[in-house]
């Protein structure tokens, strides 16, 4: 059992309280940052950076909450610097992230783009998951549906940023395969839908079959 008497999560992964929210999650589903030598917070996306780190939820309230507090210098222990564009460092840092493992999974035939593809891998059950531009018309979204079960959607990225990961100039529909690339592109996709406050956190769950 957590503190509060909340039973630990399941996955094994180690939890954290988020300095903004106060709210105690998986450290998986956060973003841990530390204080450089200079005194100012960076953030550590790959959670490889030395010192002593502190956590919050990506999610604007959660950073409003932060700088509302002062809750990075109380979590550093110290005075600390925290730059303007902070949020937006984290912003983007999560999308290059994002679409540089979708790139990874394409290079190792995990992923694929197009409609015709993307329906053809749905309708085989070749895909684990549907991405689609958060940008795209919904009347076309909407003839793909994705497979059954948590995080088999993911619609936090543009036509542009889609694009990239496929080398090209805009991509609305992809999909990705079983492979162990795609848990990693589901939760860091799920830490950027959150920075981008998106209703349905960017993966969601939904039911039903392919469209034919």
């Amino acid at each position: 059992m957590t503190r509060g008497g909340r039973e630990k999560d399941r996955t094994g992964e180690p939890e954290r309280r988020c300095i903004g929210t106060g709210e105690v999650k998986d450290t998986s589903l956060m973003i841990r940052f530390v204080v450089g030598p200079d005194g100012a917070v960076y953030p550590d996306l790959l959670g490889k950076l030395p010192g002593r780190g502190f956590w919050i939820t990506p999610s604007p309230k959660a950073f409003a909450l932060a700088a509302k507090k002062g809750a990075f210098a109380r979590a550093a222990k110290q005075q600390v610097t925290v730059p303007e564009d902070l949020f937006a460092k984290v912003e983007a840092g999560l999308a290059e992230r994002v679409i540089h493992l979708i790139s990874l999974a394409r290079k190792a035939s995990e992923a694929i783009a197009g409609f015709e593809k993307v329906k053809d891998w749905l309708a085989k059950d070749q895909a684990e998951v549907l991405l689609q531009a958060s940008d795209g018309s919904d009347r076309g979204k909407s003839k793909l549906r994705p497979p059954r079960g948590k995080g088999t959607l993911i619609t936090c990225l543009t036509q542009d940023e889609l694009g990239l990961a496929f080398g090209r100039e805009h991509v609305i529909h992809a999909a990705l395969a079983g492979g162990g690339l795609t848990k990693r592109v589901v939760d860091e996709a799920a830490k950027l839908s959150g920075m981008r406050d998106m209703n349905d956190g960017g993966t969601a769950r939904r039911k039903g079959k392919t469209t034919r």
